[in-house]
């Protein structure tokens, strides 16, 4: 999924997924947070060779170098945007297509891959997020990943992502992350999913 340096638009009104999200923690979580990281990232590109580089790049360049402002920026930004789409109105139900192929091939059915992906997303200390990826033997993994780590930095293919900072949940669910996790089952976009696989 390729993402500019803009905040992109939601793919559905803030009020889509009232009540699992509802439209006032888009109102933090989008409008402030995700916001914050795009304005950081452009302050911290302008008038440099980064300008004009994809957010994919700037993410590597920032990895690579150490350099923790650039890549922890751009890594929410594009995870954000990432995340944004891995929630649908329409979603929930049960996966279909390839994606239910490889869950059922790789964790040994659908409801064993929820309750790893839920573990790994309640039990991930402090902030992250919980990952499905692909590798590139096509392989399906779950990966909890702390702060704004993503897959991209460990050349796998991001398929499907949980958002499991405070500032995701806490407004409608103060500290019970487990009930937002639960939420998002009703709310996951499998379409998506299915076309980020390999």
């Amino acid at each position: 999924m390729k993402i500019d340096l803009a905040l992109p638009a939601l793919p559905y009104i803030k009020s889509a997924l009232t009540p699992i999200i509802t439209e006032e923690t888009f109102d933090y979580h989008y409008g402030k947070h995700h916001a914050a990281y795009v304005n950081n990232l452009a302050a911290l590109v302008k008038d440099s060779p980064l300008a004009t580089a994809s957010v994919e790049d700037i993410i590597q360049v920032g990895f690579k170098e150490n350099n923790a402002a650039l890549f922890n920026n751009a890594a929410q930004h594009w995870n954000h945007s990432f995340f944004w789409n891995c929630l649908s109105p329409n979603g929930g139900k049960m996966p279909n297509g390839k994606i239910a192929e490889l869950i059922h091939r790789d964790f040994g059915s659908f409801e064993k891959f929820k309750e790893q992906f839920s573990t790994t997303a309640v039990k991930l200390f402090g902030s992250g997020w919980a990952w499905l990826a692909q590798t590139d033997s096509g392989n399906l993994e779950i990966l909890p990943m702390k702060d704004a780590h993503t897959p991209l930095t460990e050349g796998k293919t991001p398929i499907l992502t949980l958002d499991v900072w405070e500032h995701a949940y806490y407004i409608d669910y103060r500290n019970a992350r487990l009930k937002f996790v639960e939420g998002f089952w009703e709310i996951v976009n499998w379409d998506f999913a299915n076309r980020n696989l390999k």
